[in-house]
């Protein structure tokens, strides 16, 4: 039996969000490492919920050995709550989310989740050498996919995307800008201070800029391809920072008698490898089903801005109105910490459906590296 989304029912809520301030790698938070610029995130929260009884964070270029588990015990929570640290690349820090939820429904009743990375402090990786008298070869990155099935660079795959589209440079920068505007602008009038949580002595994020316009970042040179359209103003940069959710089972949230965002539906998806970022669209479409909703009902669109190419093509292929996503600034002007990004996405969804009270419905989703998808749909409840 299927109920319709006003219906009252015994869902996941978020009923608390923060992150850090975004930093640049190799700059304010370069010397923080992922589970030092967790830890702020969740003595916070910890600090604000009934007990915790998991933790669960998303991850993708730490140094191992559990990395939610060293950020828990950092912050201070007690030794007997586990915790979990899960990789779906960009889309870890959603993924962990719909952990998070997964764990309340089979009976936990308050579970922090979100995610970590610290580019600045990311281990240096290398294969074994091929010979007893070889060198190990570093590598930037691990295998999205096999070689066979096709795993080009994530800008390489915008750009190809982007073309595909038939979206052009112009229409790349002039978004960007748009969403530096919006951030900038939201920075200024103090949107963001009641979701931060400062880091040392960094208390707002470092990336964006005012005034930075789309004839501006025309000057730039294509990344990828001679004549392509991807170039380092229309894309995100890289990135430190954390984020966490507070997720409680329906009757804690009655028990506490505060706002919240009810968790609707969630849902992954995998696309062609070669095309990445196009992850959000199926995953977006299942999310929707799922709740029962259409893009139409939502008041509030977060996707994750990696490539303003990438973003206008999802939105192209989901008819969607670019102009409502990100209306706060996104990732290319805050930055894209890997394994956070998707959790900072429900922190916003927060900020501007609960605290502020704009709107009922809000969708969450991100694309990741190897060709999968991830999306949250939530409803602000009382």
């Amino acid at each position: 039996m299927t109920t319709s989304p006003s219906e009252p029912r015994d869902l996941p809520v978020v009923v608390d969000a923060l992150r850090t301030p975004i930093g640049t790698a190799g700059h304010g938070l370069r010397d923080v490492d992922a589970a030092d610029l967790a830890a702020p995130v969740l003595a916070a929260l910890a600090a604000r919920a009934p007990a915790v009884d998991e933790v669960v964070l998303g991850n993708c270029m730490g140094p191992g050995g559990d990395v939610a588990r060293v950020a828990a015990l950092s912050a201070g929570l007690p030794l007997a709550v586990p915790a979990l640290t899960v990789d779906r690349q960009c889309g870890s820090g959603l993924a962990a989310v719909t952990v998070g939820a997964a764990l309340v429904r089979d009976g936990a009743s308050v579970v922090v989740a979100g995610g970590v990375e610290s580019a600045s402090t990311a281990p240096w990786r290398s294969w074994p050498p091929s010979s007893r008298d070889g060198e190990p070869v570093r590598y930037a990155r691990a295998p999205f996919a096999p070689a066979s099935v096709g795993d080009p660079d994530m800008g390489l795959a915008a750009d190809l995307l982007a073309a595909e589209h038939g979206v052009d440079r112009q229409q790349q920068d002039a978004y960007a800008a748009r969403s530096h505007a919006r951030a900038a602008a939201t920075l200024e009038r103090g949107g963001f201070a009641e979701e931060t949580v400062p880091v040392g002595a960094v208390h707002v994020d470092e990336r964006p800029r005012a005034g930075l316009t789309a004839e501006r970042l025309g000057r730039l040179r294509p990344l990828h391809r001679t004549d392509g359209t991807v170039t380092a103003g229309n894309s995100c940069g890289v990135n430190d920072g954390a984020a966490a959710v507070t997720v409680v089972s329906a009757g804690t949230h009655r028990e506490l008698g505060v706002p919240g965002l009810r968790i609707l539906a969630t849902a992954t998806a995998g696309v062609d490898p070669n095309r990445p970022g196009l992850g959000i669209v199926p995953a977006t479409g299942r999310a929707l089903a799922r709740a029962g909703l259409t893009l139409d009902d939502l008041d509030v669109v977060e996707l994750n801005e990696a490539f303003a190419g990438q973003v206008l093509a999802c939105c192209a292929e989901l008819s969607l109105d670019p102009e409502r996503v990100c209306v706060e600034g996104g990732a290319l002007a805050l930055g894209h910490p890997w394994g956070a990004s998707g959790a900072v996405l429900v922190v916003r969804l927060f900020s501007q459906l609960v605290r502020a009270g704009r709107g009922r419905y809000g969708l969450a989703a991100i694309a990741a590296g190897g060709g999968q998808g991830v999306a949250v749909v939530v409803e602000r409840c009382p």
